[in-house]
């Protein structure tokens, strides 16, 4: 019971401090960029997610003499999950594995952003992976709580 309160809590919380647009979702961070990519990296670890990669977008511009506000692009999936996508139409594999941008706003505020699968699968055109979508919107949901909640 405790478990159903803290997630319905958490819900409430999280569409407070969330938006969607254009395919993507956006979660506010109650921690700077580096901690909240860190805290998703643990989270993906400890569910058996692989990490593939992490690319410092500030770190890019800042070699060629340009300057960027923190930004960290987190590329994580898992093929027990993605591959039953890509077997139903094979350009979605240009959206998989999942990314996480992590990157902070002109007044400073960090947000978590990810493709909401729903678009994605609408993008592809594929149609009847509903229990397979609605995992991965709630894998994607409970990573996003747990980098950015306090």
């Amino acid at each position: 019971m405790k478990k159903i309160i803290l997630m319905l809590v958490l819900t409430v919380f999280m569409a407070g401090s969330a938006a969607a647009q254009g395919g993507l979702v956006s979660v506010k961070s109650s921690h700077d960029v580096v901690t909240t990519a860190n805290r998703l990296e643990s989270a993906l670890k400890e569910k058996g997610v692989t990490v593939f990669a992490r690319i410092d977008h500030a770190a890019g511009a800042q070699q060629v003499g340009q300057t960027l506000k923190p930004t960290l692009l987190i590329i994580f999936g898992s093929p027990a999950m993605g591959t039953p996508l890509i077997q139903r139409s094979r350009s979605i594999g240009i959206d998989l594995p999942l990314k996480a941008l992590i990157w902070e706003d002109r007044a400073g505020q960090v947000w978590f952003t990810y493709n909401a699968p729903d678009y994605l699968v609408h993008r592809h055109g594929i149609s009847e992976m509903g229990e397979a979508v609605q995992k991965m919107e709630q894998a994607l949901s409970n990573f996003a709580m747990a980098a950015t909640l306090p």
